[in-house]
């Protein structure tokens, strides 16, 4: 008899509710998010599915379970509404709503990318924590020299920037130049990698030749997209990235509002800082003719978010059509 289990995961605790085919709860309990704990509770349980929601810590428990030969789905946070409108909200009764959900196949899923994927997901958003770090620092280091007046003719951050700002002998600026320096170490470190695997992604090298469009922003939008196969078209994609208008409608009157930035917040800023260098390298593209019709009629702000949206839209066409970048707009 098939069994359905509902996995509420957090960082140290679990709680499993096990469910039969008529929805009869078979087991429910609360365990360490530990290998011996997963290993003892599933213990048993054999022919089951089991679902967890897309929480900040699940891809070790889906990976080990995947590893223990489970089937393993992953709900959806935002659509899994009736876990979020419980009147009274639990542990147990979120992994109990899990449970039931899987049963009657209403259990909305998240796409789980590929080991790979993962992978290159968590160099990407390492990368961007580490450079946010150092600029962190680094304005501490502006506000150290602007509170003591001290003025500086070039900037402290080049190597010799950087000897000259030590001889000041400052020790709070100091302590922020030695971290500044680890973690350019760092940032060299997991750039290389980086660098390294755009030079044997096709995929990569593809997007690398729109103007403004480096390596690194190349990776991000392919980790964070995953896999474009799964968009039927470049609107999904957009959506996907919260770049499309939100949209209420109470009879025949339909409002457009500001867009629903649900999705990746890294995936649109890569957007949007592609779009500006874009500008910046080349000026005469359909992409950049596109942000300064858009200017002229509604303004800097609302241009740089259209054109982002029709960047993605480029991108997923130069990917599904394994073609480079076409200046004049054959993609549009």
């Amino acid at each position: 008899m098939p069994q359905y289990v509902g996995l509420d995961v957090h960082k140290k605790t679990c709680h499993a509710t096990v469910m039969d085919e008529r929805g009869k709860i078979v087991k429910q309990e609360k365990f360490l998010n530990e290998r011996e704990e997963f290993e003892r509770v599933f213990d048993g349980i054999d022919d089951a599915e089991v679902a967890m929601e897309a929480s900040y810590c699940w891809q070790p428990a889906h990976e080990l379970l995947e590893s223990m030969g489970y089937e393993v789905k992953l709900a959806h946070p935002l659509k899994t509404r009736i876990i979020a409108d419980a009147k009274i909200k639990t542990d147990a009764s979120d992994s109990e709503a899990l449970a039931h959900l899987l049963r009657t196949d209403l259990l909305p899923t998240s796409h789980v990318p590929s080991k790979e994927a993962r992978e290159l997901r968590e160099l990407v958003r390492l990368r961007t924590y580490l450079v946010r770090e150092r600029a962190r620092f680094k304005n501490r280091i502006r506000a150290e020299f602007a509170r003591r007046g001290i003025r500086v003719e070039e900037s402290p951050f080049t190597k010799r920037g950087m000897t000259r700002t030590r001889e000041l002998g400052v020790d709070s600026i100091n302590e922020c130049v030695e971290v500044i320096a680890a973690l350019d170490e760092r940032v060299n470190k997991v750039s290389k990698e980086l660098e390294r695997r755009a030079k044997v992604s096709d995929d990569a090298k593809l997007l690398m030749t729109i103007p403004g469009v480096g390596y690194f922003s190349a990776l991000a939008v392919l980790a964070e997209i995953s896999d474009i196969s799964r968009f039927g078209d470049a609107e999904k994609l957009c959506s996907y990235a919260g770049l499309v208008p939100s949209t209420r409608q109470s009879g025949s009157t339909v409002i457009r509002g500001h867009i629903t930035k649900q999705g990746s917040r890294l995936l649109r800023w890569v957007l949007q800082e592609c779009m500006w260098m874009h500008l910046k390298n080349a000026d005469d593209t359909h992409l950049a003719r596109f942000f300064y019709r858009i200017a002229r009629r509604k303004g800097r702000k609302i241009a740089a978010v259209a054109t982002a949206r029709k960047l993605l839209k480029v991108m997923y066409w130069m990917l599904k059509d394994k073609e480079v970048f076409h200046p004049n707009g054959f993609h549009a």
